[in-house]
């Protein structure tokens, strides 16, 4: 359930470290080339399927499905999908043939969930939703760099997605390996470092062991959406009111999401 955190344990903010605003505008040529291809309304050639016959006929139109328009209208779909995931009652929607077909020509993405790299932590499993309803940028401890920012943003200001959710969770194996390095003083392979450094200013010092890498993971949860929040763009539709940046955590042995403040 995507609920407000009971009060539990105090974490420390950390100082909340400066990530470069995004570069400028893109010439309107550009822009519109780049929402053609991104949205899917560019048309593709027939007969670039390899192995598959071509229908005999059309497939029957989508039925319609009542798709939220606001963040509070996407986070009850998501809270409700995450429901019928942690007890097995899940629907799959949006994966019918007739679903299918009118995705070729548009998408319309209600929630954009910035997660982890984990294979145990599928946005679209873990919320029960189907094709076209989530737009996912995944890496590993949900760190930033240039190329989630600028899909993060593609999401926001091209296609007008009301939801942002950084969403982390439990035994994060990125968090653990920043903490474990930052207590040993050893440096990780090569890029993995580069992850450690980005992770590292959110490292929970006032807690030991277990509790420190636990801690860590929603300090991390929290630094990610504060930068997001200052990117100016984003900030921007914040402060209009046509998005809200949310930070949340995934539970692996319940299956349970939480709002994480």
């Amino acid at each position: 359930m995507i609920s407000d955190p009971a009060p539990h344990r105090a974490v420390r903010q950390p100082r909340t470290a400066s990530v470069a605003p995004l570069s400028g505008a893109t010439p309107p040529a550009r822009r519109s080339l780049l929402r053609a291809a991104l949205t899917g309304t560019a048309v593709l050639g027939a007969g670039l399927a390899v192995g598959v016959a071509p229908a005999a006929a059309a497939p029957p139109t989508a039925a319609a499905r009542k798709r939220p328009t606001t963040a509070e209208e996407a986070l009850r779909e998501l809270a409700a999908g995450n429901r019928r995931w942690s007890t097995f009652r899940e629907r799959h929607p949006d994966e019918s043939p007739a679903v299918r077909q009118s995705l070729t020509t548009a998408q319309h993405p209600f929630a954009l969930l910035l997660g982890c790299i984990d294979s145990r932590v599928p946005p679209e499993l873990v919320f029960d939703q189907g094709l076209g309803d989530l737009m996912t940028v995944r890496s590993a401890g949900q760190v930033l760099d240039e190329a989630v920012l600028g899909s993060l943003a593609y999401g926001v200001l091209e296609l007008g997605i009301p939801l942002l959710m950084v969403l982390g969770h439990q035994s994060c194996g990125a968090v653990k390996a920043t903490v474990q390095a930052d207590e040993s003083g050893e440096e990780l392979p090569a890029h993995i470092q580069y992850l450690a450094d980005q992770i590292s200013p959110a490292i929970d010092r006032s807690q030991e062991g277990d509790a420190r890498i636990d801690a860590t993971i929603d300090a991390n949860i929290r630094l990610i959406r504060s930068r997001l929040a200052a990117e100016p763009d984003l900030a921007a539709k914040v402060d209009s009111g046509a998005l809200a940046i949310v930070g949340a955590r995934y539970e692996l042995t319940t299956q349970r999401v939480h709002r994480i403040g």
